[in-house]
């Protein structure tokens, strides 16, 4: 995943861009970087915050960089913003999406003269590079962009810094969000909206699907239309948002109070458990369960705490044993809570499945007499296409998928994985069994497809739920 920020302003930009990009701390862990331009030019800084948070990397560059106009970004892969010299015009560029046809598009630009690519450690080339050479392959920065938009199998949100402003362009299916903020003497234009208010701005307005805006510090310029169609990411609301942002409209801990509400009318319905405490894995999860404990009357409580003074951060390595360890290590127990009770424990979702089993094992450890599950997403049975939300190589990463696997074998049907989407299907609920037996959990239910859609609150038809419903 990843966010960017960017500044247009009538007198030094830096320290907003700074504090803004900081905001988007929680959407990625791997790469930070701001660019500004002024009277000496593009300054540029990019740096590793694997293990260091943004701010403490980039509190020295604040102090040195000078301009009125800047982008920055949070990145989970490749370093960002880039600085392009061009027959366009110098310019930076910072994105957030996923390329799945990199190499078709590659192989046009090579065809067309491109020579060559900076290869990343990884042994990959920069996603952001190949935007820019696609930009850069029309006679005008829009038409450029209009390009990316087209021919990119995936998704593609992205910021271009020029000396004269700032293009702002939203996915052309607004898969994820571009706002704009405004106050007496600059513009600002973010991915999360709340990370301008305390600077000062107040909401403009959200880019529509496919739109290309111009921002400079005296006005916004739509430059290319928006499209009529959308397919925003419904995980935004469920796990990747900050709580205080909204998007379309919708605040994300208000839709996640809604959804742990409609969890627990379904089980309410059922009428087959009687917990004690209802609990939120931290911190995604903890809203869903305010908004279950609300509905239910069943009592709040938080049995295991994040330690956050050295754990603070939502993402994890990538190397999955790291990942383990750093999940037992990230939330202690509070034994007082947990012996002898009986918990139901709301999560943003099960991927892999594997740090939700510790978890519950380190609750059985501690006393507990049951673990009630209640994941706040429906069963993932398709990799992200879009967005990589989550670092999983393969479907078969996803516990669900696993199951459906070993059931149908390797060669399954869409036809057959729709049946096991479906909520109402004897698939479905066989499915759902063999995870509770798989997870050591004492119940499992999941948020039902239809239950989400209602809880974000915007029509089906403008969300993307492909990673559950196979839908594009």
């Amino acid at each position: 995943m990843g966010g960017i920020f960017g500044v247009a302003a009538k007198r030094s930009c830096t320290m907003e861009l700074f504090y803004g990009v900081d905001y988007h701390s929680h959407l990625g862990t791997r790469r930070g970087g701001m660019t500004v331009y002024g009277e000496q030019g593009f300054m540029r800084a990019i740096h590793n915050i694997e293990n260091s948070p943004f701010r403490t990397k980039f509190e020295k560059d604040a102090d040195e960089m000078e301009g009125n106009l800047g982008i920055g970004c949070i990145s989970d892969y490749e370093p960002q913003p880039l600085l392009v010299q061009s027959h366009l015009g110098s310019f930076a560029i910072t994105t957030v999406g996923k390329i799945n046809n990199m190499d078709e598009l590659l192989r046009s630009v090579y065809e067309n003269g491109h020579t060559h690519f900076q290869e990343m450690s990884s042994g990959q080339i920069n996603a952001t590079e190949l935007v820019a050479a696609l930009i850069c392959k029309k006679d005008s920065i829009v038409e450029g962009i209009r390009y990316v938009q087209e021919v990119i199998d995936g998704s593609m949100t992205l910021l271009l810094l020029t000396k004269d402003g700032i293009y702002a362009a939203r996915d052309r299916l607004g898969r994820t969000p571009l706002v704009i903020g405004k106050k007496e003497d600059a513009y600002c234009v973010s991915f999360e909206n709340f990370a301008y208010l305390n600077l000062g701005y107040e909401d403009y307005r959200e880019l529509g699907p496919a739109e290309i805006d111009f921002i400079t510090p005296d006005e916004v310029k739509v430059v290319g239309e928006p499209g009529d169609q959308m397919r925003i990411c419904s995980f935004l609301w469920v796990y990747y948002g900050y709580p205080t942002a909204s998007y379309e409209g919708v605040n994300v801990e208000e839709m996640r109070y809604r959804c742990g509400g409609m969890l627990a009318a379904r089980d309410r319905e059922a009428a087959n458990i009687s917990p004690d405490i209802v609990a939120g894995v931290p911190d995604s999860g903890t809203a869903h369960a305010v908004g279950y404990a609300n509905e239910s009357g069943i009592p709040f409580a938080r049995p295991f705490i994040k330690y956050t003074p050295t754990w603070p951060r939502s993402f994890m390595p990538t190397r999955q044993s790291q990942r383990n360890l750093i999940a037992r290590m990230k939330l202690i127990p509070v034994k007082a809570l947990i012996k002898d009770k009986k918990l139901l424990l709301i999560d943003d979702s099960i991927v892999r499945g594997t740090q939700l089993r510790e978890t519950t094992e380190f609750l059985y450890q501690s006393g507990a007499k049951e673990v009630h599950v209640r994941p706040a997403c429906p069963p993932l049975l398709f990799g992200c296409k879009y967005l990589n939300f989550s670092r999983s190589k393969s479907d078969m990463d996803l516990i669900a998928r696993r199951v459906v696997r070993e059931r149908e074998g390797d060669d399954v049907s869409r036809e057959v994985l729709s049946d096991y989407a479906d909520p109402c299907s004897k698939n479905y609920t066989e499915m759902l069994e063999a995870i509770r037996k798989e997870q050591n959990f004492t119940t499992l239910r999941y948020h039902r497809l239809d239950d989400m859609e209602k809880s974000i609150g915007i029509e089906p038809c403008k969300l993307c739920t492909y990673c559950f419903s196979g839908r594009e």
